[in-house]
């Protein structure tokens, strides 16, 4: 009798096959330093793009202005696709700057869903779930007047009508904020639903907050820095007072992500912004999470028992805030799952089950929200009062329940 197929491996595969057929990505490899970038694109800064396109053309590597964004400039270099991780690494040596500055310059990185794995996605598909049982009023009291934006894959079209207890009546759907979420019919992509399922763990911790999702990622978990960047700058709703962000990217050389750190430093300092650490089962920092400003959210595993432990699959250190459990069941969508080598479909009615640090963190933005309405606190200090514990376990900062 065979072995019936390992579905976590299926989906890191299908992921890796997602990236293969974007005309525009690559995978940099090298084991404990990957990361996913924009092929032929080169980011600086505006203070410096005279300098790198003149270093460029002067050792022989043809390249022309592209349309900035985020205050970053950025250079087209038509004929090296995949040759961007050296020539960055070329340019950041201070031996090719003699007595200047050496200037700042960066790939074009692509930021993946949280939803344990070498890029920090969900490491495996949902799960079919049951539903969940209707908000009290109780429920519906907690973060009442307080606005949560949700930068993932957007929401599904009809996640008001599915989820009327849930979700319906909490945001105002718009167009270009709706997950597209289906690979073909009502097969789902690798991570269609992301954006609906993390929305609803909001509400699960603050039934009453008004939610506004921005899209940043497309349906299979995958979105540049430049798709990060207009995200948060579109916020529909006034004010916001906390974003949760369950996404992020690892770097070239781990340095910062300087458009996410220019568009995160945007905001208002009133506004709280939440960020799952990832899922690679490393210290490598992630990027918004990792940014001094950012509330990290690493995830906790809770056992049948209701035992807790430091997840295997989440990213850690000492960058991270706050830790909460990330296997949860949350609003989704109808549809089918299949994954290429598995000949198992499963049927989804708008409920599923789901583990990684993307879901930790909103149920962190919940609770935010609850506190603020609770105590009559502003974000910043309810976001202060949350994490004044104890670590839980070492780099997975406070546990929020």
């Amino acid at each position: 009798m065979s072995e019936p197929p390992n579905r976590a491996e299926l989906y890191q595969e299908a992921f890796l096959k997602s990236i293969r057929e974007h005309q525009d990505f690559r995978l940099y490899a090298e084991r404990g330093r990957e990361f996913l970038f924009v092929a032929r694109e080169l980011l600086t800064i505006p203070e410096d793009v005279a300098r790198v396109a003149a270093k460029l053309t002067r050792n022989g590597i043809a390249n022309e202005r592209g349309k900035d964004f985020g205050g970053m400039s950025r250079l087209v270099l038509p004929r090296n696709s995949d040759d961007i991780p050296d020539i960055v690494r070329l340019l950041r040596d201070p031996a090719q700057w003699p007595n200047e500055r050496v200037p700042y310059v960066q790939p074009h990185h692509v930021a993946v869903g949280h939803g344990g794995n070498m890029h920090g996605n969900p490491g495996q598909p949902p799960k079919v779930a049951g539903p969940l049982a209707n908000p009290t009023s109780a429920q519906l009291a907690l973060g009442r007047g307080v606005t949560v934006a949700v930068v993932d894959t957007g929401i599904s079209q009809s996640a008001q009508s599915d989820h009327p207890t849930w979700l319906g009546g909490s945001y105002a759907p718009r167009s270009d904020e709706v997950d597209a979420a289906y690979a073909y019919g009502d097969y789902f992509a690798l991570e269609g639903g992301h954006g609906t399922f993390v929305a609803g763990v909001v509400r699960q911790a603050a039934a009453g907050v008004r939610l506004d999702p921005e899209r940043a990622l497309d349906p299979w978990g995958l979105g540049t820095e430049e798709d990060f960047v207009r995200a948060l700058a579109s916020f529909d709703e006034r004010p916001v007072h906390v974003v949760n962000i369950s996404l992020g990217c690892f770097t070239q050389d781990d340095v910062c992500s300087e458009p996410i750190r220019r568009a995160v430093e945007k905001l208002s300092k009133d506004v709280v912004v939440v960020a799952s650490a990832g899922n690679a089962g490393t210290t490598r920092p992630s990027w918004p999470a990792a940014l001094p400003s950012v509330t990290a959210v690493a995830a906790v595993a809770q056992e049948l028992d209701g035992s807790r432990a430091p997840a295997c699959y989440s990213n850690h250190g000492y960058w991270v805030d706050a830790c909460a459990v990330g296997n949860r069941t949350s609003t989704y969508l109808r549809g089918r799952w299949q994954l290429a080598g598995d000949p198992t479909v499963d049927v989804y009615d708008r409920f599923a089950y789901w583990l990684g640090t993307s879901f930790a963190a909103p149920h962190v933005a919940g609770r935010i929200a609850a506190l603020m309405t609770t105590a009559n606190l502003s974000a910043v200090a309810a976001r202060n009062q949350l994490l004044a514990g104890a670590p839980f376990f070492p780099g997975y900062g406070v546990y929020v329940g």
